[in-house]
């Protein structure tokens, strides 16, 4: 089966365990799977993740839009590209929807210059499901800075992490529009109340359903 499902959402939804836990299910039932994310992915992209969330790097909001641009664009030739071509599920922790929320909505007030850019760097290639895992940005920003408790040096926080909370509800809000415009590929789960699991089952839910998959 070919699938690419995307993960996306404010900071401290829960996309990353989220992600590896679906990934985790799909392969018990013997699909072929690979988990990856963004910032990051490949060699390049680790590289370019360490400049885009170094908290003492200031970067021009363009420079920001260009690098993250830079690290989907080889994230998709080297990795996300090849795994479709062999007929895999590539579940991706954030994606251009990202970008879009992020430097778009939150950074720039309009998506569509960060689209157009977006537009080069993927080639084509659409997630054909993205999951939405919404949360309030000052439950979501807690939960970071409580998994973050044990180091000294700072709050646990990123660059981005780090902007105030006015600049996180932009996100929110640009993901929330994103979800009008692309509402065919877009399911919405609410996690600020949800346990892990329950938001693991609600995820799952959506997969099977959008996919067609048959669990028994």
């Amino acid at each position: 089966m070919r699938a690419f499902i995307t993960l996306e959402g404010p900071d401290g939804s829960g996309k990353s365990t989220q992600a590896a836990l679906l990934a985790e299910r799909l392969r018990q039932l013997d699909f072929p799977v690979v988990l990856t994310r963004e910032p990051g992915g490949t060699a390049v992209g680790d590289q370019l993740r360490e400049i885009l969330l170094d908290p003492d790097n200031q970067l021009a909001v363009m420079t920001e839009v260009l690098l993250m641009a830079a690290d989907r664009a080889q994230h998709v030739e080297e990795v996300i590209k090849p795994a479709l071509e062999n007929n895999m599920i590539v579940i991706c922790d954030r994606y251009v929807d990202s970008s879009l929320a992020y430097q778009g909505f939150g950074l720039l007030g309009d998506p569509r210059q960060v689209k157009a850019i977006n537009e080069v760097a993927i080639g084509g290639v659409w997630p054909t499901l993205t999951v939405l895992l919404d949360v309030q940005p000052e439950v979501g920003l807690r939960r970071h800075v409580l998994r973050s408790s044990s180091r000294t040096e700072d709050n646990g926080l990123d660059r981005i992490e780090q902007r105030d909370l006015s600049f996180h509800q932009r996100v929110r809000e640009g993901y929330h529009e994103l979800q009008k415009i692309y509402q065919e590929r877009f399911a919405l789960i609410d996690t600020t109340l949800l346990e892990i699991e329950t938001v693991a089952e609600k995820v799952w839910e959506i997969v099977v359903q959008r996919l067609e998959i048959k669990t028994r």
